[in-house]
Formats: structure tokens, sequence, C-alpha cells
């Protein structure tokens, strides 16, 4: 075939790289990323500028009395869906028609680098995880190089073009590589860093043995649905062949737990009928006597008690179960104890707060999300568990194509360990985090996060006008409360609700996202601070709500 072009690069034909026998990859990298670049550092800017902002409780306007509201631009779904118009064409638009689209998105996307953004369970990502972890996209895949691509080096003398900061590496110590982390043959160094970091997780929550460690997953729900099919493959062997056959299993879970209990009994073939809920108490934490007297139901009805689900961080209230009561049950009756510590699993690197995992160490498995409370893009998920030997024997299948055996007594081929295959190396964003701040550096954010929660909640009890979910301070990050003038509230769910909801969407206005949950009394306030939240910010928020609900009245 005679190639039809001399300049085949992507971006000048938009054709395949290469079709004169020659790439230009890099030429063609370094100039998009180039590109990209002047789009993103201001998008993050833009929200490093307007921090004092928030402390007002409010978002200035322009000349033209137009909002500057770095947060989002929010519009409805259809209204943004024609202002987008995304159209996916048959003939491609090259650079220009790439980075208007990078554009748009960066425009209606929301910013979580905004101070205001109190809306989940994550937010802005560390600079050091975009920086140098795997990217997700060409958005990400300017901080995966850096520099690399636009100055000289030793490696690459080609590589030619702006200076870097002082105490940027060289480039050969950036990564610049695409691996899929299934075998150890074509991602030996990604291997035994997710094996180092994800042993290193698991000695801090008291999994100590020679064999203790742990994978990453696509996420927390996958981490959890991965920890069901181990310990049913593991408790009941044959069904890794068979199937659940005659067992009627159930699965048990806190009324607070996540959902994803439901969804990994679903696809595990259980039925979300056989997920019992288990009450709490007034904090929310999991009631180990009512476990105890599901469980005893459970094996009177012929049923088989499976798994016990216990939370460290509820998603709405950021409770915490008594993990010890909770397997003393497990051991009693022979189920499998799983903690789900998602989001209040990194409370561990702190002196302060891990007395809240007591008992962390009686678990079977674990999952713990750093893209939540450490900023870690996402995804960043690790199962962990005592015995990795165990978590290979309930996954691994024949697949000699690909898995050629192990002799030596570690596992290194780690797709393996999981219900995956390729997988993305999610631990390098931990472990260069861990690089870059140390153990006693996440034990400072999340300290300092802890102290912003603490502020906030002493805040809202301060001025009066709200009702708080507990009379202590909130287990986690996160603060729940109903407002209410006096510290009357009504008596009227659908009133409380209506007026939560209308707070909430007047608040995105003001430069604040924040989110709302059911309650005895109606839907509340559930703000989440994070490790990068300001005193002026919460200060600037609580402000803010206090305005919203003046104008609902």
């Amino acid at each position: 075939m005679t190639a039809t072009t001399n300049t085949p690069n992507g971006h000048t034909t938009n054709g395949t790289n290469g079709l004169n026998g020659r790439l230009h990859r890099a030429g063609e990298l370094g100039d998009l990323l180039s590109a990209v670049r002047q789009l993103i550092i201001p998008f993050v800017q833009a929200a490093d500028d307007a921090a004092l902002d928030r402390s007002t409780g409010n978002v200035p306007q322009d000349i033209t009395g137009r909002s500057q509201n770095v947060l989002v631009d929010t519009h409805k779904p259809g209204e943004l869906a024609a202002r987008l118009k995304f159209i996916l064409p048959e003939e491609g638009q090259g650079k220009d028609g790439l980075l208007e689209g990078i554009q748009k998105v960066l425009k209606y996307s929301v910013n979580t680098w905004d101070q205001g953004f109190l809306d989940k369970l994550y937010a802005s990502n560390t600079p050091v995880g975009v920086g140098l972890g795997p990217g997700k996209s060409l958005l990400y895949a300017y901080f995966e190089l850096g520099w690399c691509d636009f100055r000289p080096c030793t490696l690459h003398p080609q590589h030619q073009c702006e200076p870097p900061p002082s105490n940027w590496p060289p480039c050969h110590e950036v990564p610049l590589t695409y691996h899929k982390l299934h075998v150890y043959q074509v991602s030996p160094a990604l291997t035994v860093i997710e094996k180092t970091t994800a042993r290193a997780l698991a000695n801090r929550f008291g999994f100590t043995g020679p064999q203790a460690g742990g994978v990453t997953c696509q996420g927390g729900s996958s981490s959890n649905l991965t920890s069901l099919v181990v310990a049913r493959n593991t408790l009941y062997p044959g069904s890794k062949t068979a199937g659940n056959s005659k067992h009627d299993f159930v699965v048990f879970t806190s009324a607070h737990g996540h959902y994803s209990v439901e969804k990994s009994a679903m696809i595990c073939g259980l039925g979300d009928s056989n997920v019992w809920k288990v009450p709490v108490d007034e904090s929310g934490s999991m009631r180990a006597d009512k476990l105890r007297e599901l469980v005893v139901h459970a094996k009177e009805q012929g049923k088989t008690p499976l798994y016990v689900n216990s939370t460290a961080g509820s998603t709405v209230r950021g409770s915490f179960d008594p993990f010890e009561e909770i397997s003393s049950i497990c051991k009693e009756f022979g189920m499998w104890l799983h903690i789900d510590a998602s989001w209040g699993g990194p409370v561990v690197f702190s002196a302060q707060q891990r007395w809240k995992l007591k008992g962390s160490h009686l678990a079977d498995s674990l999952t713990v999300n750093p893209h939540k409370m450490m900023n870690a893009p996402t995804t960043c998920s690790f199962l962990l568990g005592p015995d990795m030997r165990i978590f290979n024997k309930a996954n691994s299948t024949t697949a000699g194509y690909l898995f050629h055996g192990n002799t030596d007594e570690d596992i290194w081929d780690l797709a393996d360990l999981t219900l995956q295959c390729g997988r993305r190396g999610d631990s390098l964003k931990v472990a260069l985090a861990w690089l870059y701040y140390g153990a006693n550096g996440f034990e400072r954010q999340i300290d300092h996060a802890f102290d912003m929660a603490s502020h906030l909640y002493k805040l809202v009890q301060k001025t009066g006008n709200f009702v708080t979910l507990s009379s202590d301070l909130p287990p986690c990050l996160q603060v729940c409360f109903y407002h209410a003038p006096g510290g009357i509230l009504s008596d009227d769910a659908a009133i409380n609700t209506a007026k939560t909801q209308t707070i909430v969407e007047k608040l995105i206005h003001r430069g604040f996202m924040v989110d709302y949950a059911p309650g005895e009394w109606g839907s509340f306030l559930r703000v989440v601070v994070n490790v990068q939240t300001l005193p002026s910010t919460v200060e600037g928020l609580v402000q803010a709500i206090e305005e919203a609900a003046r104008e609902t009245t």
C-alpha cells in the first residue's frame, strides 16, 4: 500500500499516524498536550482565585451584572444538551475540534476544585495525584508527562521546549507508558508498586501476616462485589463451580449501608431480597444485638447466613459500626466479615481518629477508597485482606494463555486475585502521594478535615437556627442538619423537605453545592468537608444558608 500523504499525523490529516512508515506520535502528543494545558491550568486557577469569595457566602458579579460562578454554569439537561451541541462526526475535526470540545466540557462541568464543592464524598484531586498518576483521558495526559515532551533530556535528547520547575524530575522518572496490570510479565514495576502499597495499607488496618495485602478494583462497589464472591467461594467452595445450588444465602448489612451490597447480591444470583438490613442505633451504627437476632431468624427459616457487611463511615451520616461485637457473631455462625471502609478507612492514618476502626484486624476483607477522603484521582479503590492466597483460590480460573503458573510463594499475576482481566495501575496514585506527603502528611490532612467538620458543626449550633441530627460532633466529615429558625423544627416532614431542597438550589447560585438526604422529619442538609476545605469556606457557607433560607420564607 502506498502512503498518500507525507504528513500522516492525526492532527494534520485526521488519519492514522505513521502511514509513511514513520511514527510521529511524540510530536503529535506534545502539540496536543501543550494546547490542552492552556485550558486546564486556568480552570484550576479560577477555583483558587474564587476561594476568597466563598468566605462571603456570595458570588461576585461582573460589570454587566452577570454572576461569576466558578463552581458551575448550571442548566437543565435539555437546555445543556442544546448548548453543548456535542456531535460525533464522520470526519474528524482535528486539533481545533478537539480543543473546542474540551472547552465546552470544562465550561459546563462542575469545578470540583472550587472550595464551594461540598456535595459528595470526594472533592478535587491532590495536585500530585493528577500530576504524576496514571491519567484517564487526554485531559490528564499532560500531567502524566509533565514537561517531558518540552525540554532537553538525557533519555530523550530530541525533546526541546520550555524549562520545567527546578524540582521537576527527569522525564524518565515520570510515568509515560500505558500498561494493563493483569500479569507481572507486562507490568513488572506497577505490580510491585501495587503489592507494596496494598500491603502497607493492609498493615495499617491490622492485617500483618506474611500473605496480607490487597488489590485495586474499579471502585468501592467493585471491591465490595469482589469481597462477596470471595466470601461465597471460600466458605462454600462448591459454589465456585456449581453456583448457589441449594444454599439459600442471606447477606446482612447495616440499614445505613451502601446500596452496592444489594447490587452485589443481584450479580451473584442471591437476589436483593436476601440482603437483610440490620437496624442502627441513634448514632447510625449497626446494632450487634439486632444482627444476632436476624441471623438466628434466618437459620430458623432454613437459610444460610453467609456474609456481614459492616461500615466504617456510612454514606449519609459517617457512622462506624462496632466491629469487635460483629466479629464475634460472625465467628459464632461461620459468616464472613467484610468492612466497607470506602469512606472512613483513611482515618487509620490519624492517631486522633483511628480508634473508630477498633477491631478492623478481625475482618476477612476490607474496602478502602483513597479517591474519597485522601483526594486521590478517581477511581482508586483497594480490597484488602489478611491472606491473598484466599483471594487467589476464590477467583482464579484456568487461562493458560495468560496465567502461566506461579512458583513463587507470593502471587504476582494480580488479575488472578480479582474479577477483572485488564486493570489500571490505580495504586500508583496513592503510592506517589505517599512518597510526596508521607504518612504523617496524610495524618495532618485528615486531622485538618475533621477540624473543619467540627468547626462547621459548632457554627451551626451557635446560630440557634438549625437542628443537627446528633448532639455530638459528627463521626466523620459529613455534617447533617435541618434549617429551623430559633431551633424549632416543623413537625411536617413535607415542609422540611421542600425548604431543604429550595435552600440547596439557591446555594448553587451563591457558589456552594451541598446535598440532602431523607430523614425522620423530612430531608435534611448534608455537607461534606474535605482535606482542602478552609475555615473561611464553612463560615461563608453558614452565612449563605441563612440568607438562602430567608429568601424561601
